[in-house]
């Protein structure tokens, strides 16, 4: 399968990115590939380029040079015109407004309430509670819920399972892995790499900004510990 082939059939990439911030680069000619109904986690130590590289998926970052391509199509455009193109982003932070409701959050989502009950129906009991109240759990899948109740091609996670429970954990890529029975392209931050390895079909593994390992998320899982003591550890 020829590279032109994969950005064809990719609902996300990017190709020979080179990205940063102000004067400081981040990303250096980094390219990534996810195509419909997988999932690809994205490996590396804090401060590798995670967060830049979905930021820079999302149009939070401009690239200094190469693409970024939605569908097949490369985009330059703002941030919510990518989400109207069926691209999903769930922050680091989660993105829930804390003051307001779970049933207001979701409603401010471009799906149906419905639609997000159907992935997390333990969320129903709590709807009328205020977001801040919910656990950190309950508020994760709060915000997955609302991403996945919109139908996106497409949803970027960034540290899905941070300070979660084991229980939230589980539900969490439950729902991840029917979003990929859907059709869905997902992208995965995730602090633990073994998790993601698990649950991912192909990973990435960024060190200082750039690509430098890839492949199936079995072969990876399999030779983890080189992995990890090489770009994982410390």
């Amino acid at each position: 399968m020829s590279a032109a082939s994969d950005l064809g059939r990719a609902v996300m990439a990017i190709e020979g990115v080179h990205a940063g911030y102000g004067q400081v680069p981040v990303l250096n000619d980094v390219s990534l590939v996810v195509e419909a109904g997988e999932i690809v986690a994205l490996l590396g130590r804090n401060g590798a380029g995670k967060s830049t590289t979905l930021k820079t998926l999302a149009g939070l970052v401009t690239p200094t040079s190469g693409r970024v391509l939605l569908n097949g199509l490369p985009r330059t455009d703002a941030p919510s015109k990518r989400a109207q193109a069926g691209l999903a982003y769930v922050i680091e932070e989660r993105g829930v407004l804390l003051g307001l409701t779970a049933l207001e959050n979701l409603k401010l989502g471009r799906g149906s309430v419905a639609r997000a009950l159907s992935y997390f129906p333990e969320i129903e009991p709590h709807l009328r509670r205020q977001a801040g109240l919910l656990s950190g759990g309950q508020q994760q899948m709060l915000a997955v819920a609302r991403a996945l109740a919109a139908a996106p091609s497409a949803i970027m996670i960034d540290e899905l399972s941070l300070g979660l429970a084991p229980q939230f954990v589980t539900r969490l890529i439950e729902a991840l892995r029917r979003a990929r029975e859907e059709g869905v392209g997902v992208l995965l931050v995730e602090q633990h790499a073994r998790t993601a390895l698990r649950v991912a079909d192909r990973a990435y593994v960024l060190s200082h900004g750039q690509v430098v390992v890839s492949g199936r998320a079995p072969d990876l899982l399999a030779g983890y510990d080189e992995i990890e003591a090489a770009y994982l550890g410390g």
